[in-house]
C-alpha cells in the first residue's frame, strides 16, 4: 500500500491484492527525448513543495503556489516567466490561508485577479477562498467553517472554476450537512452557496470526501469525482468506498455516473484524486491513483461516456521496474496534438515520475522520466499535472528535488507549436473575449470561424474582441507578422 501524501485522516485504504489481468490492447511506447528546462528551484524561504500546478495569465507569466514554505511557512503565491525570472508574490501567514494544496492551480477572473483556495488558516482555521491581484495584494472572500458544524464545508483541497454565468464553483473534502465533503458556488464578491452535501445516508453511496475540483460541460452541468463512497465498499476500499464519478447541475441536482472498484481487485481504477477533463470527442478522461490490472494497483487512466460507461485506457506498472509510472495523483489535459498529457509521481525509470502522453484509445508513451539530473536537479515526485502554454510548451511543478530539494517548475518542450486562447470559451454575440497568445503585437486579423471580428491588442500577450454579429461555432484565429494562431479549443457561440 503507498502512503498518500495527504491521506486525510480517518481513511484506511484496504491492501488487498488486485488480480493480474492481461491488457491486449494497449501498448505503451518509449519517448525519444525531451527538452525539459528547470525554470526555478525552491530553497524554502520561497517557498517549498509546490504541490499545486501554474496557469498562465493573461501578462503571459505562469502563477502558482506552494503548500508551504515562504516567512510562516503556510505556502506561498509565487509568479515566473516563461524564461525563468522567478518572484515570490505573497506568504501565507495563517490569517489569510494556510496550505494551498490546489492541484489544478489558480483561475484568472475576466477582472485579470487570480482565485484560489487554502486547505486550512483563515478565520477558522478549516480553509478559504481568496483573491489575488497580479501585484500581490490578497483579500479573503471567505472563511470556511462559518456555519455550525462546519455545513458549509471544510478544507477545500482544490482550485476552483470559473463557470459560463461568471461565478465560482469548487468542493470541499470535509465539512458539508453530512461532514462528508460539500460542492459550493462562490461569486466574485465572496456570496457562497452550498449546492450539495455528500453521504446523506450511512453507505455514501452517492460519493464522499471530493478531493478534486469541477469541469463545465458542453452540457452546462458540472462534473468531477470524489475520492471515496461510491456503490462498492468492500475489503478493497475498507468501509469507506472506492470513489466516484458524478454529474451536478447549476441548482444542486446530483446524479452518481460510476463507482468504481465494480470489477474484481478494483481493475476498473480506485481513488480518483483527480477531477476529469472533456475531450473534444465529448467525452471525459480521468485518473485513479491506485486500482488497475496491475499486480500492485497503481492507478489507471479511464474514460467515461456522459451516460456512464467507463473504459479503463491504461493501468500503471505493466512494464518492468513500472517504467510506464506510479501513481497519477493529477488529472489530464488534452493539447493541441488532440493526445491527452498527465504526469505520475512515482514510477519511471528513475522512480521519480514521469510526464506522459496517452491518446483516446489507450497507447501511452512515456515523455519525460524525473530526477534523470544529477541529484534530481530537474525535479521529482510530481504532484501537480502539466499546462500547455501559448508557446506550445509544457509547463509544470514538482513536489521535490531540484537543487534544494524542496522542489521546481519546470517547462518541457516537445516540439508543439503556439497558439491562443480564448477567455471565456462560449458567449453570445457581443460577449467580450480575451484571448491569450504569444508575440501577438502587430496582429491584423482576428476572426471567430471566419467571421472578422474588431480588435484592441493590449499587449503582445493580449488582445480583447468581442463576438462578431454571424459568427458561429469553430476555432478563433489570429494572423499575426510571425503566421497565423488557432484556439486551441472550439469557441462555442451561444444562441
Amino acid at each position: 500500500m503507498r502512503l498518500r501524501l495527504f491521506c486525510p485522516g480517518n481513511f484506511n485504504w484496504g491492501d488487498t491484492a488486485r488480480a493480474l489481468l492481461l491488457l491486449c490492447a494497449m501498448t505503451a511506447i518509449a519517448s525519444s527525448a525531451q527538452t525539459l528546462t528547470t525554470l526555478h528551484s525552491f530553497d524554502s524561504t520561497d517557498g517549498s513543495f509546490p504541490y499545486g500546478g501554474v496557469v498562465q495569465a493573461l501578462d503571459g507569466n505562469l502563477y502558482g503556489t506552494t503548500y508551504s514554505g515562504g516567512s510562516s511557512g503556510n505556502g506561498t503565491i509565487f509568479k515566473v516567466t516563461p524564461g525563468g525570472t522567478f518572484t515570490s508574490l505573497l506568504s501565507f501567514d495563517s490569517t489569510n490561508g494556510a496550505i494551498p494544496v490546489d492541484t489544478t492551480g489558480l483561475v484568472q477572473g475576466s477582472n485579470g485577479n487570480l482565485y484560489g483556495t487554502a486547505a486550512y488558516g483563515g478565520a477558522n482555521a478549516r480553509g478559504t477562498v481568496f483573491k489575488f491581484t497580479t501585484k500581490g495584494k490578497l483579500t479573503t472572500l471567505y472563511n470556511f467553517c462559518k456555519q455550525t458544524s462546519c455545513k458549509d464545508g471544510s478544507q477545500p483541497y482544490d482550485g476552483l472554476l470559473l463557470a459560463t454565468n461568471g461565478d465560482f464553483y469548487g468542493t470541499t473534502l470535509e465539512g458539508g450537512a453530512n461532514a462528508h465533503g460539500s460542492i459550493f458556488s462562490i461569486t466574485s464578491g465572496g456570496t457562497i452557496k452550498t449546492l450539495y452535501s455528500f453521504c446523506p445516508g450511512t453507505a455514501c453511496t452517492d460519493g464522499a470526501s471530493p478531493y478534486a475540483g469541477l469541469i463545465e460541460a458542453s452540457n452546462g452541468d458540472f462534473y468531477g469525482t470524489t475520492q471515496a463512497g461510491g456503490a462498492n465498499n468492500n475489503d478493497d476500499c475498507a468501509v469507506e468506498g472506492c470513489g466516484t464519478v458524478f454529474k451536478v447541475t447549476a441548482s444542486g441536482a446530483l446524479t452518481t455516473l460510476y463507482s468504481f472498484c465494480a470489477l474484481s481487485g478494483c481493475a476498473d481504477g480506485q481513488t480518483p484524486n483527480a477531477g476529469l477533463i472533456q475531450g473534444s470527442d465529448g467525452n471525459f478522461y480521468g485518473t485513479t491513483e491506485l486500482g488497475g490490472t496491475a499486480s500492485n494497483g497503481d492507478g489507471t487512466v479511464f474514460k467515461i461516456t456522459p451516460s456512464g460507461e467507463l473504459t479503463t485506457l491504461w493501468a500503471f506498472c505493466v512494464q518492468s521496474g513500472c517504467g510506464d509510472g506510479i501513481g497519477p495523483d493529477a488529472g489530464l489535459i488534452q493539447a493541441t496534438d488532440g493526445n491527452f498529457y498527465g504526469t505520475t509521481n512515482a514510477g519511471g525509470s528513475r522512480g521519480a515520475g514521469t510526464v506522459f502522453k496517452i491518446t483516446s484509445s489507450g497507447t501511452l508513451t512515456t515523455v519525460y522520466n524525473f530526477c534523470i539530473q544529477t541529484a534530481c536537479a530537474d525535479g521529482e515526485g510530481p504532484y501537480a499535472g502539466v499546462f500547455q502554454g501559448t508557446n506550445g510548451d509544457f509547463y509544470g511543478t514538482t513536489g521535490g528535488g531540484g537543487t534544494n530539494g524542496y522542489g521546481v517548475v519546470y517547462s518541457l518542450s516537445t516540439g508543439l507549436g503556439p497558439f491562443v486562447e480564448t477567455k471565456p470559451t462560449s458567449g453570445k454575440v457581443a460577449k467580450a473575449v480575451q484571448i491569450l497568445g504569444t508575440d501577438l503585437t502587430g496582429a491584423t486579423s482576428v476572426t471567430f470561424n471566419g467571421t472578422a471580428a474588431t480588435f484592441t491588442v493590449v499587449s503582445a500577450t493580449e488582445i480583447t474582441t468581442k463576438v462578431p454579429t454571424g459568427a458561429t461555432t469553430g476555432p478563433v484565429q489570429v494572423v499575426t507578422p510571425g503566421g497565423t494562431l488557432t484556439s486551441n479549443v472550439a469557441f462555442t457561440v451561444v444562441k
